[in-house]
């Protein structure tokens, strides 16, 4: 079923439900729609369309709150349609006008620096926070994240018959048994953008769908950066400069990636119908980080998904994301269970840099080991990993440790804060300043 052949309920009880939050709605557009742009707003203009707006909100969060099981099941006909972030979004905004902004409202919104957007990617966290917290809506749209996407499927051929693929920010290679997903963002220092994101989905879901391949590994590539030239740099998190252009997107980065790639990495590829059969629900394979110099921001996120994780000597993770203002993905949920409650809140709310020669490395990584000795490290971890029973012990452990149940309502809370502390001062303030140095 196609998203052209979702049901029409245009006067079913839900819209009706719907009609008095959305003139609340409508009511803020009109306010909005006889402003200038936000730089030449005097402070009353700002003050009273902010009333405006969070009333909007709060009736939106209002309608949520008692009907997002209703809504999803409108827009996916009872669970019935799989439907992907960004088509979930727009689906609303054609059946629910007002619930959430339209793709030409977030087009307006795009062509913007950061300091200068209206926010409505709030809009869009409250849906996505609502509909989480729904049991059945969530888990739905969780499983539904976890197929492969249509790119992914479209190079499969090529990939299992060549072994490689180049996807423009990463090129994935494979080696014997392994696939090597290498970051090559250089100009960067594989820092993480709207591109780089969907190409790991890509990536990712090749090397799950791949038959020859028995493990996965992730490392960066060679660095034009003068500092680092020719040295290989593992990833320095979030993309700055994108985000104070106004480039890094709430759904098709902050969303997307925790719950598209990294979800894959940890719960499996959930693959076309009829192609797995009885024994398993999603296609899982063991996963490999090789850390060279750093990883940094959501590099370091990364390594908490990851069933054996390789560091240079000379390398260091950190997880900055309190000093930048925003939220280190599932890293608050994760990072406690690795290393442990102290460790995990000087690292995330102080921003506390690990070398991996320091003793607490060893809690977010298996091995370190010389630089010249990288390459030879992985290939033993994957002889190591590509044992018969690994895939099915690695599973049982994910299971253990983050339970569906647990994940779904992490990210409920976590979808409506990114949101919001995507547009707050304090980052607001920090992006102005970042991107007047750039």
């Amino acid at each position: 079923m196609s998203m052209n052949s979702l049901p029409d309920v245009t006067s079913t009880p839900l819209t009706t439900a719907w009609r008095e939050p959305a003139a609340r709605v409508a009511h803020a557009e009109e306010v909005l729609a006889g402003l200038p742009p936000r730089r030449e707003r005097p402070p009353e203009q700002q003050a009273r369309l902010d009333a405006a707006v969070e009333d909007a909100r709060l009736a939106r969060s209002g309608f949520l709150a008692e009907h997002a099981q209703a809504v999803y099941d409108a827009l996916t006909d009872g669970s019935t349609v799989h439907l992907w972030l960004d088509e979930l979004v727009r689906a609303a905004a054609g059946m629910f006008p007002g619930l959430v902004p339209t793709d030409a409202q977030m087009s307006r919104e795009r062509a913007l620096v950061q300091e200068e957007k209206e926010g409505r990617e709030i809009d869009q966290a409250i849906f996505f926070s609502a509909v989480l917290r729904q049991p059945r809506a969530g888990a739905h749209l969780l499983e539904s994240l976890l197929r492969p996407r249509p790119q992914a499927l479209d190079l499969l051929a090529e990939f299992t018959a060549r072994g490689a693929v180049d996807l423009g920010p990463l090129t994935v290679e494979r080696v014997g048994e392994a696939a090597y997903v290498t970051v090559t963002n250089p100009g960067s220092l594989n820092a993480e953008d709207d591109d780089l994101i969907a190409a790991m989905d890509v990536a990712v879901d090749l090397a799950l769908l791949d038959d020859k391949v028995k493990v996965g590994v992730l490392r960066g590539g060679e660095m034009t950066h003068p500092k680092y030239r020719g040295r290989r740099v593992f990833s320095a998190g979030i993309n700055l400069v994108h985000l104070s252009q106004g480039r890094i997107s709430y759904v098709d980065f902050l969303l997307r990636r925790e719950l598209g790639y990294i979800s894959k990495i940890q719960h499996g590829l959930l693959p076309p119908p009829g192609q797995l059969g009885w024994r398993a629900r999603t296609v899982q394979k063991p996963w490999i980080a090789a850390v060279d110099t750093f990883a940094i921001g959501g590099g370091m996120q990364l390594l908490f998904v990851f069933d054996r994780v390789i560091a240079a000597s000379d390398s260091f993770f950190s997880l900055p994301a309190a000093q930048e203002g925003i939220i280190p993905g599932a890293g608050n949920l994760r990072l406690p269970r690795i290393a442990g409650n102290r460790v995990a809140r000087q690292v995330i709310l102080s921003g506390r840099r690990i070398k991996a020669t320091d003793p607490d490395a060893r809690l977010i990584c298996d091995e370190v080991v010389d630089p010249a000795d990288m390459d030879a490290a992985v290939r033993a971890a994957v002889a190591e990993l590509a044992a018969p029973a690994v895939v099915a012990n690695r599973a049982m452990l994910n299971l253990a440790e983050e339970p569906p149940e647990v994940f779904r309502a992490y990210m409920a809370e976590f979808a409506l804060q990114q949101g919001l502390r995507l547009y707050a001062k304090d980052v607001m303030d920090k992006t102005t300043k970042f991107g007047a140095r750039t």
